[in-house]
């Protein structure tokens, strides 16, 4: 019996035989770069970048992720935070590092942009469209590193008191449920000053002794500032969340994403590299 092209298929339907569904596949997206690591006695790192957006696939592509690893804390610069990548469309950078305090190693920029600290007072630019700048340092008799920044906020600056707060990150509802991700992380406080608080979505907490706290993991939240002598805090991984028609969810998957329903949508999450084909 001869075959019968989606074409003809298609036309078949036209006449009331059955119909075929063709065209593009279309999805709303989260992507979520690694956060950037808090500088030793210094600032807060930057959360990583944040995009959301609704896009098309097309039907029997192979679409791959790769999540960002958040960046590194240690006894200088905090590391920066690797980039989220889906094939198509525009990568997540990865959050920029907070500057190092003593040994005056400046912040560095990235989805969002690391805090200042004593010694390299200024905070680190984000990038457009997807984050937001860190907050300064001051160096005064209390030294204190500024707030990474967030998904929807700057860091806050640093007072003569107090560690500047990590940026706010942004709530989405794309599993059903609101979530806030990418907050940036805390300035350390030291000499006196008292830390700054983690930005709302993951972001870790400066110190006032010791290491800063590390970014909450697959939120891509900014590593806390560390206070005088100690380390700051790593940043969190990165995520991917895709919300796919179930109608048009094909099941076919790598990498082991967490996979939920939330009314027509069949929602993926992916917490590792893998890969989607519609």
């Amino acid at each position: 019996m001869p075959r019968i092209s989606k074409i003809g298929a298609a036309a078949l339907g036209a006449f009331g035989f059955g119909s075929v569904v063709v065209g593009p596949v279309p999805i709303s997206y989260l992507m979520i770069a690694g956060g950037g690591a808090g500088g030793a006695a210094g600032g807060g790192g930057g959360a990583g970048g944040y995009l959301t957006n609704t896009t098309d696939l097309t039907v029997g592509v192979t679409y791959t992720v790769t999540i960002g690893a958040g960046g590194a804390g240690g006894a200088g610069v905090g590391g920066q935070g690797g980039s989220t990548q889906f094939t198509g469309l525009t990568n997540t950078v990865g959050g920029g590092g907070g500057a190092y305090g003593t040994g005056g190693g400046s912040a560095t920029t990235g989805g969002s942009g690391g805090g200042g600290s004593v010694n390299a007072v200024t905070g680190a630019a984000g990038t457009s469209g997807q984050g937001n700048a860190g907050g300064n340092g001051i160096n005064t008799d209390s030294f204190a590193g500024g707030g990474g920044g967030g998904a929807s906020a700057v860091g806050s600056n640093a007072s003569a008191v107090a560690g500047g707060d990590g940026g706010a990150g942004s709530a989405s509802s794309i599993t059903g449920s609101s979530v806030t991700r990418a907050g940036g992380g805390g300035g350390g406080g030291y000499n006196g000053s008292t830390a700054g608080t983690g930005g709302a979505g993951g972001g870790g907490n400066g110190a006032s002794s010791g290491a800063g706290a590390s970014g909450t993991a697959n939120t891509g939240g900014g590593g806390g500032g560390g206070a005088n002598g100690g380390n700051g805090g790593s940043g969190g991984s990165g995520v991917v969340i895709l919300s796919v028609p179930t109608s048009r969810y094909s099941g076919t998957t790598t990498g082991s994403p967490t996979v939920t329903t939330s009314g027509s949508n069949t929602i993926l999450t992916y917490t590792s590299s893998g890969s989607y084909t519609a």
